[in-house]
């Protein structure tokens, strides 16, 4: 008797742990929006996630690899956070600059060939997936001219994260600085 009890006992416990609610629920009893926590050991790998998750878009598209960039993802990061501050997705800053003001502003010599932003609670990769599915920000991602990336985020404490890539040129404008060095005042 000591033994069927101990067996169901176990058993019992064992569906305990498998029923319930899962973590997450929402009030509706419908799973909830898991919170995707990036702490600042994470830098890294997401910034490299991201560069191999575009790379691999581009070369399916024929499009050239891009690279890291530090001023890039400097001027990523600015952006990120300011968009915060006015809490509104958009390409422009606090202060009215615009991307290409941005790139300025860190020094970058290159040629901006597009910027893609976003509000979400997703991962990059959830986040390059859904800029893949619109034509606009896809056509971005994947402009045969770029060569160099920036990515970088800023995460509220509520864990809504905004996300801003930006894509640049920097042998093109090394070309037009030979030919014509007052093009880039």
């Amino acid at each position: 008797m000591l033994r069927r009890s101990f067996v169901a006992g176990f058993f019992t416990l064992g569906l305990a742990a498998c029923g319930g609610p899962p973590v997450g629920v929402g009030p509706d009893g419908l799973p909830g929006q898991q919170i995707y926590r990036i702490s600042s050991q994470d830098t890294g790998d997401i910034q490299f996630r991201m560069l191999d998750g575009l790379n691999a878009l581009r070369q399916a598209a024929g499009a050239a690899p891009v690279q890291l960039n530090a001023q890039l993802n400097a001027a990523a990061a600015t952006h990120s956070r300011d968009m915060s501050v006015q809490n509104r997705p958009w390409h422009f800053g606090s202060d009215g600059s615009s991307p290409i003001d941005r790139l300025q502003r860190v020094g970058y010599q290159g040629r901006l060939t597009g910027e893609t932003i976003s509000e979400t609670y997703e991962t990059e990769l959830e986040t390059l997936a859904a800029w893949m599915q619109q034509p606009n920000t896809r056509s971005v991602l994947l402009d045969r001219t770029a060569n160099e990336m920036g990515f970088s985020w800023f995460q509220e404490g509520n864990g809504k994260i905004w996300w801003t890539l930006v894509l640049a040129d920097r042998t093109r404008s090394a070309a037009i600085a030979q030919i014509n060095p007052l093009a880039l005042q």
